[in-house]
Formats: structure tokens, C-alpha cells, sequence
């Protein structure tokens, strides 16, 4: 059963950024890599790269925590990599099969999987949120304030991601892709019958931003590479003209990378 995809993405700022998809006969693979704000956090370009073709090698058959697994023991392999000094990235999967639907996360990306009875089921991986919390609110707070991008948010971040990598990787802190491969054993998985799945959105965190700020996640999954491609540039838009400081939507900068991919049953118009 071949997939039925329609895709954007879109770099925060220089081409290509560091998000990366890609699909396979069966599934659909969105990485995120997480933007470095200080030395010991080095930039993932290369890392996305090395994952992404990893795991779309592996992660039509078999199961999907040992799958990434081995995508992740590859990629630390391949680069050299060293727990605690290495790039990271977030990883969303969605695979269809004839009878179930699986969607996993690992780390803030976001899927939306629409249902036959009009409900919607969200699937991401939250742990992040909860390591530094008062750091994490203080810099929203500050850009709510019309503090901007300026040197004092880098400082925040920069203490922010100081705050997060002991937790990195470890039971009762969070989990994200990086090199450790036990990692892909704290994948969120949940699974759905084929046949109670319309369609499925899956963002990375620049998107999901803005889909939950329209409540359009409904509408984007009716879209095509056109449609999508015109929503990112809305967003990144929007964000330029009505909040370039960050006041009405707190985020780490100005312009995130946006990639959003859409599954769905049949083909649709735009």
C-alpha cells in the first residue's frame, strides 16, 4: 500500500536549515534538529542528513523502537558521535499498514490524526516541557514584555539549553535523538485501526505553532504541496509583519524552520 503524501518545508534562515523529511512505501519521517545556541551544542545539518537516510532504510518492517535504534547507533557510528557533545534532533514517524496506523514521537514534534468520527488525537512527546521550567518561562515572558531577539534572549537560551543537557538522555529528564541509541526505546507510540484514520498532519514545531494558533489542522490536511507551501510562507510572513519581536507568539526566534507533511487516504484538491 503505497502512501498518499503532500509536503512543505520551509528554513527559518539559511537554506537548507535543520529539518529533514522523507517517505518510504509505508511510512513518513519528519526530524527536526535542534538549533544550537552555545558551543557545547554543536549545529545538527549533517546529523538530520546521516538519521533521516538511516531510518528510511529500516523503518518499514519491524518494530520502530529498535528500528530507530539502529538508525541511531548508524548515524553515531558514521559521525563520530560522543553522548552529551553531539547534535540532537527530535524524530516523528508515522507507518501504515493494512490494518493499523502507527504514530511515534521523540521529542516536541507533533502529529494530528483526524478520525472517522471527527475527532482528532494528538500525538507528541511533552518530557521536554518539563525540564528548567522557570528558565523556559522566564525568555517567554521576556519577549511577551517586548524584550525581542536581541543579546539577553540569546543569554536565556543559551542558559536554557546549559539547564537541559545534564537531563539529556536520562530517566526522569528527557529524550531525544543523539548518541545514545537506547534513546529509541522511549519513542511515544500510539497505534489506530486503518480504518478509523482519515488523515494524518505531521509538523515540526515551527508549524505547530501556527497550526494550533488557527486551530487549522483540519484545513491543512486537506492541501496540497501548493496549499502547504503557501501555509509556511504565511506563517514565516505573519511572524515577520505582525510579531517580529515574539510578543503575541513566544517562540526562540524569530523564524523557526517549518516542514509539514500530510497523509491521507485519497487524493485531494487543493
Amino acid at each position: 500500500m503505497g502512501l498518499i503524501v503532500s509536503a512543505a518545508s520551509l528554513p527559518g534562515g539559511e537554506p537548507p536549515g535543520q529539518d529533514r523529511w522523507g517517505t518510504t512505501s509505508r511510512s513518513v519521517v519528519v526530524l527536526d534538529g535542534a538549533t544550537s545556541y552555545s558551543p557545547e551544542a554543536p549545529p545538527a545539518d549533517e546529523y538530520v542528513d546521516v538519521l533521516l537516510e538511516a531510518l528510511l532504510r529500516r523503518v518499514d518492517d519491524g518494530d520502530l523502537r529498535e528500528q530507530l535504534r539502529a538508525a541511531l547507533a548508524e548515524t553515531v557510528e558514521r559521525l563520530g558521535l560522543t553522548p552529551g557533545a553531539a547534535p540532537s534532533s527530535t524524530v516523528l514517524i508515522l507507518r501504515a499498514g493494512d490494518e493499523l496506523v502507527e504514530v511515534a514521537a521523540l521529542g516536541d514534534s507533533t502529529a494530528v490524526i483526524g478520525l472517522q468520527d471527527d475527532t482528532a488525537a494528538r500525538v507528541s512527546d511533552d518530557r521536554l516541557d518539563d525540564i528548567a521550567v522557570e528558565r523556559r518561562v522566564a525568555y517567554r515572558r521576556a519577549l511577551e514584555h517586548g524584550e525581542g531577539y536581541g543579546e539577553a534572549h540569546r543569554t536565556r537560551l543559551r542558559e536554557l539549553q546549559r539547564s537541559e543537557r545534564p537531563l539529556r538522555n536520562r530517566v526522569g529528564g528527557y529524550w531525544i535523538a543523539e548518541a545514545e541509541p537506547a534513546a529509541a526505546y522511549e519513542l511515544v507510540i500510539r497505534t489506530f485501526p486503518r480504518s478509523t484514520v482519515r488523515w494524518a498532519v505531521l509538523t515540526s514545531d515551527g508549524v505547530q505553532k501556527h497550526l494550533d494558533r488557527l486551530d487549522a489542522w483540519s484545513s491543512a490536511a486537506s492541501l496540497g504541496d501548493g496549499g502547504l507551501g503557501r501555509l509556511v510562507r504565511d506563517a514565516q510572513t505573519w511572524e515577520t509583519e505582525a510579531d517580529p519581536d515574539g510578543r503575541r507568539l513566544p517562540r526562540s526566534k524569530r523564524h523557526d524552520d517549518k516542514t509539514i507533511v500530510v497523509w491521507r487516504d485519497g487524493s485531494t484538491g487543493e
